[in-house]
């Protein structure tokens, strides 16, 4: 455990480690739009580097992904949720190859997750809400993928006219099918 730092309520100099909330404030918390309440994403963290030793971009990309590209948090968020767990004696680092630190939990985290599976359980299968009128997840990803594809293949070689319309009805066909379902 680092010396000369008393983080107990989760302040950091080094930013927050409750997700940028601040104690006690929501500012459109879980209730409003948030992913997480306080203290839930160090949990969340706790729980992911107990099944896997990590680094925090790691964390960052699991995340990302266990909310389908809807909810990536930043490395401003991510880092001090780990020298929190560090600070508390929750997590221990190990320097590897590159200088970069992976994260595992100790003995006193392991107990934490432990007296807090339920919760700890609960967020790992938690999905991003939806927003009324905001597509989902599955959704927005198709629809980054499509914009991905049309600025490659668009950038990659002079289109022709033939090649436009073949783009073109393929697009079209694709939002006849979702009017449809």
């Amino acid at each position: 455990m680092r010396q000369g730092h008393n983080h107990a309520d989760g302040d950091h100099r080094r930013g927050r480690g409750d997700g940028g909330r601040g104690r006690g404030g929501r500012q459109g918390g879980r209730r409003g739009g948030r992913l997480f309440d306080y203290g839930e994403l160090r949990l969340l963290v706790l729980a992911m580097i107990a099944g896997e030793a990590s680094h925090g971009y790691e964390i960052i990309k699991q995340i990302e992904e266990r909310f389908a590209g809807s909810y990536s948090p930043s490395p401003g968020v991510i880092y001090p949720t780990l020298a929190w767990l560090e600070d508390m004696g929750y997590a221990s680092v190990e320097v590897v190859e590159n200088n970069r630190k992976r994260y595992r939990p100790t003995e006193a985290g392991n107990a934490y997750l432990e007296a807090n599976r339920d919760a700890a359980d609960a967020l790992l299968t938690r999905s991003a809400p939806q927003v009324r009128g905001e597509a989902p997840p599955p959704v927005i990803r198709a629809m980054e993928n499509l914009k991905t594809a049309l600025r490659l293949r668009l950038e990659r070689d002079p289109v022709d006219a033939a090649a436009i319309e073949t783009i073109a009805a393929a697009i079209d066909e694709a939002a006849k099918a979702v009017e449809r379902s």
